[in-house]
């Protein structure tokens, strides 16, 4: 898993970060194809840190539907303010869920999912998509999780 990645095994979840980062700026500073880079991006992320899910929804035609993911099956499309990742494209802004049974209308993609972050990407000012990662763990995300996530994801803008 790690290791692939040039990761010395028992590292913090930071140090892991602060490894990945130039790697996926050296991965997405050639490719213009959005969806190339969103398909490395999550797959990167979930060999990096064995997450549960690792995915990404493109808004289009008024709807997030899913895009480029590593894991099992997903939720095809989100409306606009449903669940954790419709909320955050309305809100425009990361949100870490430490357990998404206590998210008021938490859309169950699969019950093994236990808390989850999501983080939107912007171009122009604008949401076109948001990533979405879920552990099978309670408590899985915090404020380090959040600040790497829109590092990474800013790399699409």
């Amino acid at each position: 898993m790690a290791e692939d990645l040039d990761i010395p095994y028992g590292e913090s979840k930071e140090k892991i970060y602060r490894i990945l980062f130039p790697q996926l700026q050296s991965l997405t500073r050639g490719e213009s194809d959005l969806i190339a880079n969103m398909a490395n991006i999550a797959s990167v992320l979930r060999e990096a840190f064995g997450f549960f899910w690792v995915g990404f929804y493109r808004v289009m035609e008024g709807r997030l539907v899913l895009g480029p993911f590593q894991g099992p099956l997903a939720c095809t499309r989100i409306t606009y303010g449903k669940g954790v990742c419709g909320t955050a494209w309305k809100e425009e802004q990361s949100i870490i869920v430490p357990d998404v049974e206590q998210f008021p209308g938490h859309i169950a993609c699969s019950s093994l999912s236990r808390s989850e972050i999501v983080v939107p990407v912007k171009q122009n000012g604008t949401v076109i998509a948001v990533l979405d990662v879920d552990s099978d763990r309670l408590d899985q995300f915090d404020e380090v999780d959040r600040h790497y996530l829109e590092k990474i994801v800013a790399l699409l803008s």
